[in-house]
């Protein structure tokens, strides 16, 4: 009993202790209160960045709702084939009507009409289709792989046999029977839609399974919704583990979704646009769409998965709507000044008030009297999710369209909801001198908007040189979030200038309040914008020397900033040069939550910098963490090979040393206070 007690009051005591470590301390003098929300992800469906990437799903169009609209040669049955082994015969149908659900109204109708082995030696048989997933499907031996499909029987009962399976090579005229991987069997006799599920446990590893849909039952057979997904996904909500897990890694503090220009027109303009009702609900009644970018979404990756990998990563939602203009490239192309914008008539408008307020009360409401909050609940959230931030419209040209709709909107959200904090757009192109920027922040401190976005793609030359926030006028009651932006390649050269360009965004973080590199994925073979922050196939992602410099700023965040800390050698301590072509620079960030100080140091140059570094001021322990990211300025990182990845040892704090920072570098020292 005594053993027990010391043993409890020792556990008690490491738990103080631990908490007291971790217990909030007074900033001291000399800094500057910044936003502790500075790196965020921007998650937006460009380069199949959903199905076929985060999104788990292994199957590609799996309810076959392709449309030859979408791309050239696409239809239902794009992704799929049909097979027939042992010579078996059938036919198949695209039909739609009596569906599963409206929104997904494209089933296929399999008639088979023989199912026998033609070759008794061969083993398979009957008819069926085929999904090949995208690219190949990639399973692991001993894994398991959730199978689910909607079938409808037409006459007799039919026996089905679904097969997880590895293609083989052959010899000669007659083909190798495929490897069989895993399989299940189904009997059909329902009349009426059913949904049908097993378990596939695959035993042997590889990057080329298919899977076979075989009806070995004469007769006809309809079909919808397929499905095969594996249960180990991230924190078990559906998303693919090693791609969350880079976005995790980032440390974001927000993300924004679900774009971009996917926000404001599908591929067909404004009103074909992104609906969030219309993402929620069960995976068979979601609508999928023909999104900008010119192919399909499922929208198995949908609002209530964003909110939940929000949630699951410790970041806060901030979703965009529109407000009633399309996007700056409809009806032209990026922002053709002689093109009309699609708008919607102003005795419309009150449809997209009510998507935003309803949206708000999904997120945040009560189950017990909210409607749209029931949804949430009846999909397995009961509590709310804790919305903060509201976006409203991305990149659309500020005309006087524009402005009309959205002083409607913000006015009738902000009054119903004047807790959330409304993130507006400057337009698109958001420099110095243009004129949608210009015109976005007069809308914006005319309505006394939080946080305005602003957006520039640009060459790293721009990041070395341009520091314009250091004029930024300090009395303006609204915020900026540069939520996109990019130098226009991925070497590590680019990385350093966007880092360089972040010390600066850290030093006016009382100005700029979020930022986030876009854009966010792109997938082998189906990249539609170059560069990204992460590139994936179906085995892993490939991280790019910008992600390594977001990762560092993303694990640095803090609510102070102190400039005098850091002396180069021939500069004065504290004294900032705006608009000038300096290639090195340093930012040191405390975070009193943590209790922890991070110094970086960016040198962007060719040649070496020493910094002198005084640290008097804090209270150090004895050790530090040093992280060095460092390389080639033309070495990048891709498919083939990745040469610059972040090195970090263990060394002994001191409060004054100089540090020799290498041509072409970013350091980053981290102390616990």
């Amino acid at each position: 009993m005594k053993k027990n007690l010391i043993c409890a009051v020792l556990l008690l005591a490491a738990t103080l202790g631990a908490h007291a470590a971790q217990k909030p301390m007074n900033a001291p003098k000399g800094g500057k209160a910044i936003s502790d929300e500075l790196i965020g992800i921007f998650f937006e469906d460009i380069s199949s960045s959903a199905d076929g990437g985060l999104y788990a799903e292994l199957l590609q169009n799996g309810s076959f709702e392709y449309s030859p609209a979408e791309r050239d040669g696409w239809g239902p049955g794009t992704a799929w084939k049909q097979v027939r082994p042992g010579h078996s015969l059938g036919t198949m149908q695209v039909r739609m009507d009596n569906p599963l659900n409206a929104n997904n109204p494209t089933y296929i109708r399999l008639h088979t009409e023989r199912a026998k082995e033609y070759y008794d030696y061969r083993g398979w048989k009957g008819y069926g289709l085929q999904n090949d997933g995208f690219d190949g499907i990639s399973v692991k031996a001993g894994e398991k792989y959730n199978f689910s499909a909607f079938m409808r029987n037409i006459g007799k009962a039919k026996q089905v046999r679904v097969a997880l399976i590895e293609q083989q090579q052959g010899r000669g005229w007659m083909p190798r029977d495929p490897k069989l991987l895993a399989e299940a069997t189904f009997d059909v006799s329902s009349t009426s839609w059913q949904k049908y599920e097993a378990v596939l446990t695959p035993d042997t590893t590889t990057e080329k399974a298919a899977l076979q849909v075989l009806v070995l039952t004469v007769g006809d057979l309809d079909v919808d919704q397929f499905s095969l997904m594996p249960q180990d996904t991230y924190k078990g909500h559906g998303l693919r583990k090693d791609l969350a897990q880079a976005l995790a890694d980032l440390q974001p503090k927000f993300m924004r979704f679900p774009g971009g220009c996917v926000v404001h027109g599908g591929g067909d303009g404004f009103w074909d646009t992104y609906r969030w009702k219309t993402t929620i609900g069960p995976k068979e009644q979601r609508r999928g769409l023909k999104n900008t970018w010119g192919y399909h979404q499922s929208m198995g990756l949908g609002y209530y998965e964003y909110f939940q990998f929000c949630e699951d990563v410790g970041m806060q939602p901030l979703p965009i709507l529109p407000c009633g203009v399309s996007c700056q490239g409809t009806n032209g192309g990026w922002g053709m000044r002689g093109q009309a914008q699609d708008v919607v008539p102003m005795s419309e408008m009150d449809e997209w008030v009510a998507e935003a307020i309803d949206l708000i009360e999904w997120a945040n409401g009560d189950p017990a009297t909210n409607k749209w909050a029931k949804m949430r609940a009846d999909a397995g959230h009961p509590k709310p999710f804790g919305l903060k931030y509201l976006g409203l419209g991305n990149e659309e040209r500020i005309s006087p369209e524009f402005c009309e709709r959205f002083k409607y909107i913000y006015e009738r959200v902000t009054k119903a909801h004047p807790e959330i904090v409304i993130v507006g757009t400057a337009g698109p192109g958001s420099h110095p001198g243009n004129s949608d920027l210009e015109n976005g922040w007069k809308l914006a401190d005319e309505l006394g908007m939080p946080i305005i976005d602003e957006h520039y793609y640009e060459p790293n030359s721009y990041f070395l040189s341009k520091r314009q926030y250091d004029s930024y006028p300090r009395d303006r009651k609204t915020k900026v979030y540069l939520g996109e932006y990019a130098a226009k390649d991925k070497k590590l050269i680019d990385a350093l200038a966007e880092g360089l360009y972040l010390l600066h965004v850290e030093r006016n973080g009382d100005v700029v309040a979020m930022t986030s590199y876009a854009p966010l994925f792109a997938r082998k073979n189906a990249t539609n914008w170059n560069p990204d922050l992460i590139y994936f196939d179906n085995e892993r992602p490939f991280l790019t020397c910008s992600y390594y410099v977001q990762q560092l700023f993303g694990q640095s965040a803090g609510q102070y900033f102190y400039g005098d800390c850091v002396r180069f050698d021939g500069d004065e301590a504290g004294v900032i040069q705006p608009q000038v072509d300096v290639h090195y620079g340093q930012s040191v960030i405390l975070n009193v939550k943590t209790r922890k100080l991070f110094v970086k140091l960016v040198n962007a140059g060719d040649q070496a910098k020493k910094a002198n570094i005084d640290l008097s001021r804090f209270g150090l322990k004895k050790t530090a963490t040093k992280t060095v990211l460092t390389g080639a300025p033309d070495a990048e990182n891709n498919f083939e090979q990745q040469p610059v990845a972040p090195q970090s040892e263990t060394v002994k704090a001191k409060k004054k040393f100089t540090l020799d920072l290498a041509p072409y570098s970013m350091v980053m020292l981290e102390y616990q206070l």
